[in-house]
């Protein structure tokens, strides 16, 4: 675990990273709204040391039960992140609970959209039922690095080379009506993936 903090620590500090349309957001959250930013599973490690500067806002994120999980929560303990434990596969019910509370307390949270097992690009229905019942803005982000390796997994997952320029920009805020109707459910999750399938990076 020391090692793999470390290795991000250090790793992290030699990206150039280049921050757009923040203040937005940030506006939102200072004026008493709530707040979930929302990104691809691909693309989460440039953001991992930023995302240290947002722990005064108390945030949370869900992360799965997975041994590799694990190893995320740590890292994201210690830059000042409350972790929920689970997903679609395993605890996501309570974790997804634990959110929503939080949300609602705190007014500030962040989520995968496809995680932990994908498919890639596919928006889970979870975000939209944690913002519908914190009332929160969902917001979307994206990571597009100048050079970039990238990895043979579910994901595609996304490696920025060391000392490359990555911008990180995030979106216009989307919220989203409560609504017991199926398709109108259906229509909001297909809104969310459809505005953030163009940021997906592919090689």
């Amino acid at each position: 675990m020391m090692f793999v903090d470390f290795f991000i620590q250090v790793y992290s500090m030699t990206l150039r990273l280049n921050i757009v349309n923040e203040e937005p957001w940030k506006h939102l959250l200072e004026s008493n709204n709530s707040v979930l930013l929302c990104g691809w599973h691909q693309q989460f490690f440039s953001l991992i040391r930023y995302s240290r500067t947002y722990s005064k806002f108390r945030p949370a994120i869900m992360i799965s039960q997975s041994r590799d999980g694990e190893l995320v929560a740590g890292v994201a303990k210690r830059l000042g992140w409350h972790t929920a434990r689970g997903s679609s596969t395993r605890g996501g019910r309570s974790a997804m609970d634990t959110m929503i509370k939080h949300v609602k307390k705190y007014g500030f949270g962040a989520h995968i959209l496809d995680g932990p097992t994908g498919p890639i690009g596919k928006v889970k229905p979870g975000i939209i039922k944690m913002a519908q019942e914190s009332d929160a803005y969902v917001i979307p982000f994206y990571s597009e690095p100048e050079k970039a390796w990238f990895f043979n997994s579910w994901d595609r997952f996304m490696l920025p080379k060391p000392f490359s320029k990555v911008t990180i920009a995030f979106g216009e805020s989307i919220k989203f009506a409560k609504t017991r109707d199926r398709r109108s459910f259906e229509n909001q999750r297909l809104l969310l993936e459809n505005t953030m399938l163009p940021g997906l990076v592919l090689e």
